[in-house]
C-alpha cells in the first residue's frame, strides 16, 4: 500500500492540535453544546479536505503563519484522515446524545474525547498510530490477518 505524505508547518500543526483540544475542554468544562458542534465541523472538514487544507491549518497559514515561520513536518495523509474521521464520529455521537438522548452520556463521551485530544495535542495521536499499525499489519495478530485478507484481493 502506497503511503501518502504531505508537509505542513509544524507551528500550524501544533496550532491545530492544541486549538481543537482547548475547544473540546472549554466545551466540556462550561457545558457549551454549540462548541461541540464547532469541533465536529472542524474535524469533519479536516477529514474531508485532508490535513494540508484542514480549517485550523489554513487559519494558521493565512494569519500567524505569515508572521512566524517554522520548520515543516511530514505527515501521513491517510493516518491523519483516519484520526480526523474518528474524532468526527466521536464528536457526532456526543452531539446526538447531547441533543436527542441522555446529556449526561454526551458529556461523558466529550470528556473521553477531551482526554484523547489532549494526548493527541502532545504528539501521541492514538488514532493515527492505530491506523499506521493496522495498515502495516504489524501491530498484532488481528491486523496481520486483516492484511493477509486485504492482500488476497
Amino acid at each position: 500500500m502506497k503511503q501518502q505524505i504531505t508537509s505542513i508547518e509544524s507551528a500550524g500543526f501544533a496550532f491545530c492540535r492544541y486549538g481543537v483540544a482547548i475547544l473540546v475542554w472549554v466545551a466540556f468544562i462550561f457545558r457549551i453544546k454549540w462548541l461541540v458542534g464547532l469541533v465536529f465541523v472542524i474535524l469533519l472538514l479536516s477529514a474531508l479536505l485532508t490535513v494540508k487544507y484542514a480549517p485550523m491549518i489554513v487559519i494558521w497559514r493565512y494569519t500567524f503563519g505569515k508572521l512566524f515561520k517554522s520548520r515543516t513536518e511530514i505527515l501521513n495523509v491517510k493516518a491523519m484522515r483516519f484520526a480526523h474521521s474518528l474524532g468526527t464520529v466521536i464528536s457526532g455521537i456526543c452531539l446526538l446524545f447531547l441533543y436527542f438522548g441522555s446529556p449526561l452520556v454526551g458529556w461523558i463521551i466529550l470528556g473521553f474525547l477531551a482526554v484523547m485530544k489532549t494526548i493527541s495535542a502532545f504528539g501521541f495521536c492514538p488514532a493515527s498510530k492505530v491506523y499506521v499499525c493496522m495498515s502495516n499489519g504489524s501491530c498484532c495478530a488481528f491486523s496481520r490477518k486483516v492484511k493477509e485478507i486485504r492482500d488476497r484481493k
